[in-house]
């Protein structure tokens, strides 16, 4: 078990339930779109991210990114930290359909993918804040924004780190500077760009 001090925040029953058996830590539920409606849950969820931070792992789809937008734009105090599940295609066993988007959810991600998502926040916390070498500057250099072939090198770039396909430009700078080091960053570039 990874013993995590800040709150994951997900979307449903399904996805805490995976996450219980991975990790020590408090996990609350959005109730899917839920959370738009109900103030008590959203109250909760500012209070952890005030006191100890939380880290919102929703699902790589539109909804989850609604959800996952919607709690950054609602939490005007303390830390959030993202983490994002690799985009997999196919649906979950207990679903009898896919989703709109033909992506698996955090429910049906691999646990040994989510222990390696978790691990950075065990003994070394990241902040958006923390190191900061990806910047709108860094990504135009780097062809990622503003030219006209941008976008599909974001898509590779993107896939090389395993991070959902449905990422902004304006997303990627503080995903990058949390998830990953400079380091990280050049190689998985690099190799998206042989």
């Amino acid at each position: 078990m990874l013993k995590i001090k800040q709150a994951v925040i997900v979307e449903g029953k399904y996805d805490k339930m995976k996450l219980a058996e991975i990790l020590d830590a408090v996990i609350i539920t959005t109730d899917g779109f839920g959370v738009f409606k109900k103030r008590e849950k959203l109250d909760l969820i500012r209070l952890f991210a005030k006191k100890y931070g939380v880290i919102i792992l929703t699902d790589s789809d539109r909804a989850g990114f609604l959800i996952r937008n919607h709690l950054k734009g609602k939490i005007n105090e303390g830390e959030i930290f993202n983490v994002y599940i690799p985009d997999v295609f196919g649906k979950e066993k207990r679903k009898t359909e896919s989703s709109a988007d033909n992506k698996i959810g955090v429910e049906g991600i691999n646990a040994e993918i989510l222990r390696k998502l978790f691990a950075r926040f065990v003994d070394e916390p990241r902040t958006c804040n923390a190191r900061l070498f990806v910047d709108n500057q860094r990504l135009f250099d780097d062809g990622l924004s503003g030219k006209s072939n941008s976008a599909e090198l974001r898509k590779k770039l993107q896939k090389e780190l395993n991070l959902p396909e449905n990422l902004s430009a304006k997303q990627l700078p503080s995903i990058l500077n949390s998830l990953f080091t400079e380091k990280e960053y050049i190689s998985a570039l690099e190799k998206s760009q042989a």
